[in-house]
């Protein structure tokens, strides 16, 4: 036991500067969308409801309350529940009710309890009638639901026993959920973990994303190349309530008439060009341990004009009939179409106005019910921008509050400004989002005359201020003077927003020192802040590794670490409990075993689980450096087998596990995924290395491939290039899970060290102040590459992993175009660094002890804690307090 009984909590500092989750490059994602009139009838307004009730007969009332349905409280009513769903809505028997149909009635059953309080948390928050936060995210990758849900209600245990008498095993039911494909990388695992923050907290808030058919893709490996497959996950989904009656007509293209009223005053008539349908589909999002079920609102897109023609279809036209309906359902059948062509960037452009255009119209629908005036639409209202992809969503409600609730220019500018905060992920030029000028006019027409309107008087404002200074004015222009004129949708997220914020300090502040270095100069720095990103422990501990969550559990005396992650410091007490330790190193290991198992199935590869497991999963990009890795992998290999056998006796076993995404159009990227095949292809196979190296390229990486890879890592590798990655999410998880990192001075793992220590954290490579430095003297002076790494670029080169044609591209980025990204300056100091791990890992008290400690000073990293600072120096939302039920 450690010598001290107590552990004092450090002093807490709220993050402060930083944007949200993963980077874009090649990969760069969509961007808006917008509704139209016409609405069925949803529900009262706080004051209605209370009137409505107040009509309905007392027997009639009696006779409901009579009936009311609720949820199962125990095994035997769950059992009755799933029985009653294999038989009735799946029409099936105790004779032919397999795993698939176990899987759906277990989630009819919880999905039923889960939409009681759903019901239950909407009204609540309507009778409030308290402010509301909104939250535009194109992507949510929101993992398995199931496993999910039975965790936060608090009846997984249950559900277990009661599948087991009916003859299931519950990891064999929870294995046939397929993974919602709503999202790609961070930012959509980002968004996944606040919704889970807010409703566990208790705050009145809704989710509005896109529901699409086929989300990114499937990644298949075939002879070691990325192949994208469709990846239909919508077959069964009971996550899911269709709301026919809910739905948008939104515009694309035609024109703007101009009229005068009786007043004098101008107005604006968006008229003509292509309707199509929005419909939503609602997913209820349960808070842990407390009655509260949030709402996450996915749009799909459907033709306005019904199903097909049937005047052609009589007609013989029989392809044209549905052209309508193909069209429209294209809008939100797979995230980040493809925009290499033209009309991949017009079909991103239309997914992002319809999906903020409908999210919209929803929002203003429901605030109008209130019969406040207009002014205190803020008052009721927080929109956050996750990224820009949702910017049209500022042009749009100015659209609506000038043009069809006849508010002046001035009075609904100020709302809007005073409703919308902007989170920014990312420091790459490049990477900011920009629309091309003649594709928005042709599309939305009068979209453009606002955005030309919000930048005339933004720069005017900024003319006053500054006079004489037109350089600024060109700078900080929403148009870019190009060929052809760009929209830049960052900066009119920055005008349009009262708070923009990063997602880590260093990402906050090189923002602010950046990209963005003017407009904190126009409107002073108040208006930037940050807010370190964080995770959820209840899927990133409690689900992802259950064993260890129970460990601290039982160590502790108490769960509370699951709401309160800073309760992690207890563990630290315990860090020289021998039997503890025993129990901790035991987890790891049957972790490390069920990978083994993953990668045995899913690669045909053979690897120890006593060997040290190396991982790099996330989306692949050039500036996350996965060619740094894979390079050093092959140095590794190059120096095992220039060894004695007696030598290599002495050396570390190593499984370099690689796993993540190219963007369909990022060909250096998919480049990435091919050498590493191509090494592991080599590897794997030389009897020279048998099991001291073993490289594996896992495909598909998903969040529920996650939780499985996340818990059984010894070391993770955050390796980005100093000043490129906003904060990361994943090193979080790694660290959560008692793994160490390896990672350069970059986003959160600045603040990771500063959490956990420097002793226990690999850091290695220049700094973010280094790297203009670098970059400069690589274009105009001399470029010497690092002669280990010059041994790796020859034995490619050689042939030695396949066709030298098939690298030549990932060596040129290199040694012939400037190194942009800086492999080969840290390319010595990477090496080095696992070098010092190799040696670290072999001393396995000490790893254990480091693994330990770096977990109990994690308590920081929670998504709630950066839900809390959001609402409290954003949003000025505050807690509905909750009637307590059974849980």
């Amino acid at each position: 036991m450690a010598s001290t009984d107590t552990v004092t909590h450090r002093q807490r500092r709220p993050s402060v500067g930083a944007p949200l989750v993963d980077i874009q490059g090649g990969v760069q994602p969509p961007g808006i969308s917008r509704p139209k009139h016409k609405r069925t009838f949803t529900g009262f307004g706080a004051g209605e409801i209370k009137s409505v009730e107040a009509s309905i007969p007392e027997p009639q009332r009696e006779a409901w309350r009579k009936h009311q349905v609720d949820g199962f409280q125990d095994k035997d009513g769950f059992e009755r529940e799933v029985v009653r769903h294999v038989e009735t809505t799946l029409a099936r028997s105790m004779f032919n009710c397999d795993e698939s149909a176990a899987y759906a009635a277990t989630s009819l059953a919880f999905r039923d309890r889960l939409i009681l309080e759903w019901n239950r948390t909407q009204q609540r928050q309507t009778f409030a009638d308290s402010k509301r936060l909104y939250y535009l995210s194109l992507e949510f990758l929101m993992g398995r639901a199931l496993d999910n849900a039975m965790l936060n209600i608090g009846r997984k245990d249950m559900a277990k026993a009661g599948l087991a008498e009916l003859g299931f095993r519950i990891e064999d039911v929870i294995q046939q959920e397929h993974d919602a494909a709503l999202g790609n990388g961070g930012l959509g695992r980002l968004a996944a973990c606040f919704l889970d923050s807010l409703a566990s907290l208790n705050y009145p808030a809704w989710g509005y994303g896109l529901r699409y058919r086929y989300g990114i893709f499937k990644q298949e490996i075939i002879d070691g190349y990325q192949v994208e497959v469709p990846d239909y996950w919508l077959d069964f989904n009971p996550w899911e309530f269709p709301r026919h009656d809910v739905t948008v007509d939104i515009q694309f293209y035609g024109g703007v008439r101009k009229s005068v009223n009786s007043n004098g005053k101008t107005i604006s008539h968006w008229e003509g060009g292509e309707v199509v349908k929005a419909v939503a589909y609602d997913v209820p999002i349960p808070g842990y341990m407390t009655p509260s079920t949030n709402n996450l609102r996915l749009w799909s897109s459907k033709a306005a004009s019904g199903e097909f023609d049937f005047q052609k279809f009589n007609s013989g036209d029989y392809e044209s009939s549905v052209a309508d309906q193909q069209r429209a359902e294209t809008i939100s059948a797979v995230l980040y179409p493809n925009d290499n062509l033209e009309r991949g960037k017009e079909l991103r452009l239309k997914q992002q106005y319809f999906w903020v255009a409908a999210s919209l119209y929803d929002i203003v629908r429901r605030f109008k019910k209130s019969k406040r005036p207009w002014r205190e639409f803020p008052d009721q209202v927080a929109i956050q921008l996750n990224d820009t992809h949702p910017t049209l969503a500022i042009v749009e409600l100015q659209r609506i509050l000038i043009d069809l609730e006849g508010l002046e220019w001035d009075e609904a500018w100020n709302i809007v400004t005073n409703t919308f905060g902007y989170t920014n992920h990312t420091v790459l030029p490049e990477a900011l989002e920009k629309w091309s000028v003649p594709l928005i006019q042709h599309l939305l027409p009068r979209h453009l005359q606002i955005i030309y309107d919000i930048n005339l008087f933004f720069l005017q404002s900024v003319e006053r201020k500054f006079p004489d200074n037109r350089e600024l004015l060109g700078r900080v222009s929403i148009i870019e003077e190009s060929q052809p004129k760009m929209v830049r949708m960052a900066f009119l997220a920055i005008v349009g927003s009262h708070k923009v914020n990063g997602v880590a300090e260093l990402h906050s502040d090189l923002i602010k020192t950046t990209i963005f270095k003017d407009f904190v100069t126009i409107f002073g720095p108040d208006k930037f802040t940050n807010v370190t990103n964080g995770i959820t422990p209840r899927r990133w501990l409690h689900q992802a590794n259950p064993r260890l969550s129970e460990l601290i559990t039982k160590t502790t005396g108490t769960n509370d670490f699951l709401t309160d992650l800073d309760e992690l410091n207890k563990i630290e007490l315990h860090v020289d409990d021998p039997e503890f330790r025993k129990e901790w190193a035991a987890i790891k290991h049957a972790n490390k075993v069920r990978l083994a198992e993953l990668i045995k199935t899913s690669t045909g590869v053979t690897v120890d689980p006593s060997a040290l497991f190396d991982v790099q999963v996330k989306r692949i990009h050039e500036y996350k450096r996965q060619q740094l890795n894979i390079f050093g992998v092959i140095h590794r290999y190059l120096t095992l087998k220039a060894m004695s056998p007696e030598e290599r006796r002495k050396q570390q076993k190593r499984v370099s596990i690689f796993g993540g995404k190219a963007a369909p159009g990022y060909w250096m990227a998919k480049q990435i995924i091919h050498l590493v095949n191509s090494v592991g292809n080599v590897v794997n196979n030389d009897a020279d290395i048998g099991d001291l190296l073993k490289v594996v390229f896992l495909e598909d990486y998903n969040v529920s491939k996650a939780e499985i890879i996340v818990p059984a890592s010894d070391i993770s590798e955050h390796i980005s290039t100093a000043g490129t990655e906003a904060s990361g999410t994943s090193n979080m998880k790694f660290v959560l899970n008692g793994g160490l990192i390896i990672g350069t001075c970059d986003g959160a793992n600045i603040e990771i060290t500063r959490e956990i220590g420097e002793n226990n954290i690999f850091l290695f490579g220049n700094l973010a102040e280094e790297v203009d430095d670098l970059r400069h003297a690589h274009t105009y002076g001399s470029h010497t590459i690092d002669p280990d790494l010059n041994k790796v670029f020859q034995e490619i080169e050689k042939g030695t992993f396949g066709s030298t044609q098939d690298f030549a591209a990932l060596i040129s980025a290199v040694r012939d175009h400037g190194d942009y990204y800086l492999v080969s300056d840290d390319f010595h100091a990477y090496i080095e660094t696992q070098s010092l791990i190799d040696d670290a890992y072999r001393n396995q008290e000490e790893w254990l002890t480091k693994c330990i400690t770096s977990v109990s000073r994690m308590g920081f990293f929670s998504s709630d804690r950066c839900i809390t600072e959001y609402a409290d120096t954003i949003w000025n939302i505050e807690a509905l307090p909750v009637v307590d039920r059974e849980y």
